[in-house]
């Protein structure tokens, strides 16, 4: 198995944790490929196989991102449809997508070496707009519909497979995915959704009524979510990474996406125990 390694290089405590992690794998006798900068980072490119972050993918049957759940996203980003399983290395605060920390590296190595892991499965969305004929937009956690600058607020038609649904005034919409659930979508008051369920979440954001309520839909469906409102510009986002502006009116059309993210999972861990630990879900102040 050979592993591409990509890592966040503004991360405290990068060098340290990657020198482990090649460490772990030349004693397993597993190869690997070091993003050129990390390769620098650690002592020099003549010491290690190193490429660009494109080519250690290409090369790779594992990708093991460095970082914090914002790395994970960029570099699902640059997998795309590729459809290799990515490992995440938590150096951030939350972590919420990442399943190894530098304090349990080398037996996380081992367990992977042995073949002691999952891959989930999770959904991707994609979005295309009339405006930008040929362009196709990816979110893994969500894709969003916001007023930008603009203090006014803004109407938001939603049509669902076709059929109108509702308009939501506010400040914009969030359609996330279950991996999403736990993101902008949650801030916003939507659900926590496990995270192979295949749904998609509907979140307005603050919304102008109290009858503005999120909504969740089956997978297959596609939504159509039209502004029509009199501000210079929309702003829509990809898991807060990337933006694109429109000028109202502005249509887009949002669908899953025809591959999906594999995420590295190590065995023994639940989802749940994810949700206690980095969000002290279900705990209460009281019982401390």
């Amino acid at each position: 198995m050979t592993f591409g390694i990509i890592g966040n290089l503004e991360k405290a405590g990068l060098k340290e944790a990657v020198t482990l992690f090649v460490k772990g794998l030349r004693k397993s006798g597993m190869s690997f490929c070091l993003q050129n900068e990390i390769a620098e980072i650690l002592g020099g490119k003549e010491q290690f196989p190193f490429a660009s972050s494109e080519k250690c993918i290409d090369r790779a049957d594992m990708v093991v991102a460095f970082g914090g759940d914002g790395t994970i996203l960029a570099v699902a980003r640059l997998v795309g449809a590729r459809q290799i399983p990515i490992l995440g290395v938590n150096l951030g605060k939350l972590g919420f997508l990442a399943d190894v920390s530098p304090q349990n590296m080398e037996q996380a190595i081992e367990d992977i070496v042995a073949g002691k892991y999952i891959v989930e499965d999770r959904l991707v969305l994609q979005a295309t707009s009339p405006a930008r004929l040929g362009k196709v937009y990816y979110g893994v956690n969500d894709l969003v519909i916001s007023r930008s600058h603009s203090p006014r607020i803004i109407d938001a038609e939603m049509y669902i497979d076709g059929a109108f649904a509702v308009t939501y005034r506010g400040d914009g919409l969030i359609v996330s995915t279950p991996t999403g659930s736990t993101a902008y979508a949650l801030s916003s008051g939507g659900p926590i959704v496990t995270p192979t369920t295949h749904v998609i979440g509907i979140t307005p954001i603050s919304p102008h009524t109290l009858s503005g309520r999120p909504i969740v839909i089956p997978d297959k469906s596609t939504v159509r979510v039209i502004v029509r409102s009199h501000i210079e510009e929309i702003l829509f986002s990809t898991d807060g990474q990337t933006e694109e502006f429109f000028n109202p009116p502005v249509e887009l059309e949002i669908r899953k996406a025809s591959h999906s993210l594999r995420l590295v999972r190590r065995v023994g861990s639940s989802y749940f125990d994810v949700l206690r630990a980095k969000l002290l879900w279900g705990q209460d102040a009281r019982s401390q």
